[in-house]
């Protein structure tokens, strides 16, 4: 078989079935459907995650099936020259085994034909739960058809079991080949927010028009420049007051001297996420207020940056940005301390819930929120009961997950303070959020984003330069 990364995945996950389902388990694992965007054209293609993990296939209307013994067989749309002609060349079962290491391939019209027989005689059937709509009802036709052999002696799986159990525990380290194609990724993700900031600076000191839509150009402009296939998430790109809607997308609003823009944009290339967060001042140069509430953002950033490492827990850098974004809450006057009282007071209260309301990291890989557990495996039966002090909800803990190297995680903490009584006005409508992208290394973690500088003076510095 040929030795790639794909190979080796699939020898692994075989390996798994085997030790957790038995020798004879069988995974079905279908590539994503096409989607129609209107009457006549699809959406652009995207694989399914868990499928070109496997394989490294990029065509739509493919499966992979994988035995136990690690046997493995591709179905995928025949050669049909008509067809190439109008939506482009195609693999072929033909040349699947040798190009992709797959022992054996057949045209995807025979898939209905091949299942039962596939299935007969296994005991445990392995396929990604709840991704796929009507997998499962599709799956039960082709066992019902196993069934029906039985006076034959053919013996259908008894067992069905969720595929994601063991790829998400595999996709959650990131080996060295994941790795250098998410650093280039991030490499050209920071080069499109740095081409934003420059020409936000460059346009309004020529006195022209700016649009939110004129940054978010710039971004698909340098992401397909460096061959990236399309951005990994609708681009956020918001001017002034849209920067307090966390998943603002990018529109026509105009970009104003004096106002902070918020970018988060991302690049995937060949099958990997990059995610990055920069805010800037529109014209290149922060006012007090602003510099005040990026200060105290970018400080709790480094705080939750050095909870990143390994032996660490995946709360601890949401935890560390808490108490710094907290404390600074009270000194600047965004919590009154005479009603929310001391650090610790706010903090069990969630008292900071008003102005930073989501978490400060989640997986990165193949998916913008990858897959992974975020609880501990080892520790999963401790359960601490607590009630929510904002919403009154009974919430169940279990240890967050131990942090170990190849896990790759963003670090993204923000404020955003919209207009209210008892608020500041000098803060009213700043948003600010700075994300990076973290691997956990054997000593800390790799910020693999910073090719766009996040101190302030830097960023100055730069878009004066434009």
């Amino acid at each position: 078989m040929t030795s790639t990364p794909y190979a080796y995945r699939r020898a692994r996950l075989a390996a798994e079935m085997t030790r957790l389902g038995g020798s004879g388990s069988i995974a079905i694992i279908p590539t994503a459907p096409e989607q129609q965007r209107n009457r006549d054209s699809d959406f652009l293609f995207r694989h399914d995650s868990y499928f070109y993990y496997l394989t490294g296939f990029s065509e739509p209307k493919a499966w992979l099936v994988l035995t136990g013994d690690g046997r493995s067989t591709l179905f995928c749309q025949p050669k049909d020259l008509e067809r190439e002609i109008w939506d482009g060349i195609r693999m072929g079962p033909e040349a699947a085994p040798a190009t992709l290491g797959v022992d054996e391939a057949y045209s995807v019209d025979e898939l209905a034909q091949r299942m039962p027989k596939l299935l007969e005689n296994k005991t445990t059937v392995w396929y990604p739960f709840a991704t796929h709509a009507g997998l499962e009802t599709r799956i039960d036709g082709w066992l019902q058809q196993v069934r029906a052999r039985v006076r034959y002696g053919a013996l259908a799986p008894e067992v069905q079991r969720d595929a994601c159990t063991i790829l998400d525990e595999m996709r959650l380290f990131k080996d060295a080949h994941e790795q250098a194609v998410m650093r280039r990724a991030s490499s050209i993700s920071a080069g499109a927010h740095i081409r934003a900031m420059q020409r936000s600076a460059a346009m309004l000191r020529a006195g022209q028009d700016v649009r939110e839509y004129h940054l978010d150009a710039e971004l698909l402009h340098e992401f397909r420049q460096h061959g990236s296939q399309y951005p990994a998430y609708g681009s956020i790109v918001a001017a002034g007051a849209n920067a307090c809607v966390l998943h603002y997308r990018a529109d026509a609003a105009p970009i104003r001297d004096g106002e902070l823009v918020l970018i988060d944009a991302g690049c995937e290339l060949d099958g990997y996420a990059s995610d990055i967060t920069r805010t800037f001042p529109a014209n290149g140069k922060f006012t007090g207020p602003q510099r005040a509430l990026y200060d105290l953002v970018l400080a709790s950033q480094d705080a939750a940056v050095a909870a990143t490492r390994p032996g660490a827990r995946f709360n601890d850098p949401h935890e560390a940005t808490v108490k710094v974004l907290t404390q600074g809450m009270l000194d600047l006057g965004l919590l009154d301390k005479n009603r929310h009282g001391t650090l610790d007071d706010a903090i069990a209260n969630r008292s900071y819930f008003a102005y930073y309301m989501h978490r400060t990291s989640h997986w990165l890989g193949m998916d913008v929120h990858d897959c992974g557990s975020y609880v501990e495996p080892t520790e999963i039966g401790q359960v601490r009961e607590r009630t929510d002090p904002l919403s009154g909800e009974l919430i169940k803990d279990r240890p967050s997950r131990i942090l170990r190297p190849g896990m790759v995680l963003t670090i993204e903490p923000g404020i955003y303070v919209r207009p209210g009584e008892g608020v500041p006005e000098s803060f009213w409508n700043i948003g600010i959020r700075i994300e990076d992208d973290a691997i956990v290394t054997d000593s800390g973690c790799e910020l693999i984003t910073r090719g766009v500088p996040v101190d302030p003076d830097a960023i100055e510095a730069l878009m004066k330069d434009a």
